[in-house]
C-alpha cells in the first residue's frame, strides 16, 4: 500500500491525451493528417457563422520532409483576441462551445488545442498564429505545457493592420497525405458539399490549387442557444444547475434553468412533490430531492423542445450542391421534421440520394454539416444504410451502382463514439428517424429508375418492331395490292402511337 500511494499522482487532461492521441482522431498517419486538416476548418466555419461572415478558408499542405508537413489554415473570420489566442489554441477543454447549449460542428473544446499538442509530440515545434481582430494582428508562437494544460506563448507581437482572420501554421510529422478517399482533398470536397456558402481553397503538397467555390451567398440562419429542455436532464445535471443558480427560490429556478417550464408547469412539479418546499433556496437541494424532481418532469406533459437551436443545411443548398460536384441524373433530397432523442435533445436528419452519371457507390456522412470520413462502419449512418433492402428501390447492387447517399444530422449534441468526432452511436431512435428519411428519398429515386425501365423497355420493342416493318409492309402490299409506303406509313404511325415518347 505504501508503494501505492507513494506513486500516486494527478494527471492533466493533456498527459491524459498525449498518451491516448488515438481518442482525437490521430490514429494512422493519413488519418491524423486529416483530423488536423478537419479541426482547423470546421474551427473557421464556426467562427466567420457566428460573426455572420461568409467563410473564405485557405488550407495549404507543404511536404517539409519524409512523413513530415506544414499545414497553413486562413478564415476571414472576426479573429481571436490576444489574451484568448493561447487558451483557443493550446489549452484543453476551453472556449465557446462545450457549455452551450446549441448547434455547433465541435463540442468538446479540444480540437485545434490538440493540433497544437500533436505539433509538440512529433516535432518539438510550437505553432504560429496571425489572428487579425478589430484593427490589431497580434502574431506569436504557440504550443502547450503537457503536465499543466496551460498554453505557453513565446515571441508575440502586436500592430496595427485591416487584416480580419485568423492563420495557423503547424508542423507536423508521423503523418502522410493521401490522394485518395481518406485524405484532406476529399474531406475538404465533403466540408464544401455540405457548406455551399463557404469558399474553399486547397494547394496540396504538389502545388495544384483546388477551388470549390461557394454556389449560396447567404450565411445560415445562426443557431439560437437554448436552455435545456427537463426531459434532457439528469439528476446531476439538476444539482449542478441548482448550486451556480442565482434564483432564491426552487420555483424560480426551475423557470430560469430550463425550457419550457412556465409558472403553471411549477405548480404541477409542486403537487407531485409536497415534500419539498419550492420556496428553499436551490443551492440546499440534496440529491434525493433532486431525483424526485427529476422523475416527477417525466410525469409531466411538455411542449417539445425548442428547435431553432438546431439549424440543418436546407433542401435547397443540398440540391446545389450536389449538383454542383457530383451532377448526377436525378436528386431526391429530404428534410425530416424536427425530433427529439433521450426526452429533450432537438435533431434533425437531412438525407438526399444522388443518382446516376460519372460516379461511384459512396456513403457521406455529416454531423452539423462537418464530414465523417473515418470509424464509418462503427457509424449509426452507415449501418442503417448498409441494412437497406436497395432491391426495393431500383438499386440492384448498390456497391457497384452510381449511387451517393449523403445524411447530414444536426443536434445541439451529437452522440459520437470517441473525441474523434468521426461515428455516431448507434441509437435507436435516430437509427430510426434516418431510415425513414432514407425510405422516403429512396421512393423518388425508384420511381426515376422505374422510368427509366419502362423507357428501356419501349425502346427495345419499338427497334423490334421497326426491324421489321419494311418486309412486314412489302408482304401487306403484295396479299392486299395497297401501295407499301402507304402501308408502311400506316405501321410506323401505329407504332409511335403505342412506343414513342
Amino acid at each position: 500500500m505504501g508503494e501505492m500511494t507513494e506513486n500516486f499522482r494527478e494527471y492533466s487532461i493533456t498527459e491524459f491525451f498525449k498518451k491516448n492521441a488515438q481518442m482525437l482522431g490521430f490514429s494512422g498517419k493519413i488519418r491524423s493528417l486529416t483530423t488536423i486538416v478537419h479541426e482547423y476548418t470546421t474551427n473557421s466555419l464556426d467562427a466567420c457563422e457566428e460573426a455572420g461572415i461568409l467563410p473564405d478558408i485557405k488550407i495549404k499542405i507543404e511536404e517539409t520532409g519524409e512523413e513530415r508537413y506544414a499545414v497553413m489554415a486562413q478564415d476571414n473570420g472576426p479573429g481571436i483576441p490576444p489574451s484568448l489566442v493561447g487558451k483557443a489554441l493550446g489549452q484543453m477543454l476551453t472556449g465557446t462551445k462545450f457549455h452551450r447549449y446549441m448547434q455547433q460542428r465541435g463540442q468538446q473544446g479540444i480540437g485545434a488545442a490538440g493540433c497544437t499538442m500533436y505539433a509538440l509530440l512529433t516535432t518539438g515545434k510550437p505553432i504560429h498564429v496571425i489572428s487579425g481582430h478589430k484593427g490589431k494582428i497580434f502574431e506569436c508562437d504557440l504550443t502547450v505545457d503537457l503536465k499543466t494544460n496551460e498554453p505557453i506563448v513565446t515571441n508575440s507581437s502586436e500592430r496595427e493592420g485591416d487584416f480580419s482572420g485568423l492563420i495557423v501554421k503547424g508542423e507536423f510529422a508521423n503523418v502522410k497525405y493521401d490522394k485518395g478517399q481518406y485524405g484532406p482533398y476529399e474531406y475538404l470536397k465533403r466540408t464544401a458539399l455540405a457548406n455551399p456558402h463557404a469558399q474553399i481553397e486547397f494547394t496540396d503538397p504538389e502545388g495544384n490549387v483546388f477551388l470549390f467555390p461557394r454556389s449560396v451567398e447567404k450565411v445560415p440562419e445562426k443557431p439560437k442557444e437554448v436552455l435545456p429542455h427537463p426531459l434532457g436532464v439528469d439528476t446531476h445535471d439538476m444539482l449542478e444547475r441548482a448550486k451556480t443558480s442565482e434564483s432564491t427560490r426552487i420555483s424560480s429556478f426551475l423557470q430560469t434553468s430550463f425550457s419550457r417550464v412556465s409558472a403553471e408547469k411549477v405548480k404541477e412539479l409542486q403537487a407531485l412533490v409536497p415534500e419539498i418546499d419550492f420556496k428553499r433556496n436551490p443551492k440546499t437541494l440534496t440529491w434525493e430531492e433532486a431525483e424526485k424532481i427529476v422523475k416527477a418532469f417525466r410525469q409531466v406533459k411538455w411542449i417539445a423542445p425548442a428547435t431553432d437551436s438546431v439549424i440543418p443545411i436546407g433542401k435547397e443548398q443540398i440540391e446545389k450542391s450536389l449538383k454542383n460536384i457530383i451532377n448526377p441524373e436525378i436528386i431526391a433530397v429530404v428534410e425530416r421534421p424536427p425530433k427529439v432523442y433521450k426526452g429533450g435533445i432537438p435533431y434533425i436528419v437531412e438525407v438526399g440520394i444522388a443518382y446516376g452519371g460519372n460516379q461511384k457507390s459512396s456513403i457521406m456522412r455529416f454531423a452539423n454539416r462537418a464530414p465523417l470520413m473515418f470509424d464509418a462502419s462503427a457509424c449509426a449512418i452507415t449501418e442503417v444504410i448498409k441494412n437497406i433492402d436497395w432491391k426495393r428501390y431500383g438499386v440492384k447492387d448498390f456497391e457497384n451502382e452510381p449511387i451517393t447517399v449523403f445524411v447530414n444530422f444536426s443536434s445541439v449534441y451529437v452522440p459520437y463514439i470517441s473525441a474523434g468526432k468521426q461515428a455516431i452511436a448507434n441509437d435507436e431512435e435516430i437509427m430510426g428517424e434516418i431510415k425513414n428519411a432514407v425510405f422516403e428519398a429512396a421512393r423518388q429515386i425508384e420511381r426515376h429508375i422505374s422510368g427509366k425501365i419502362r423507357e428501356r423497355e419501349r425502346e427495345t420493342k419499338k427497334q423490334i418492331f421497326l426491324k421489321y416493318i419494311n418486309q412486314l409492309s412489302a408482304d401487306i402490299a403484295e396479299l392486299s395490292g395497297t401501295k407499301k409506303e402507304l402501308i408502311e406509313k400506316k405501321l410506323m404511325e401505329i407504332v409511335e402511337g403505342k412506343y414513342g415518347k
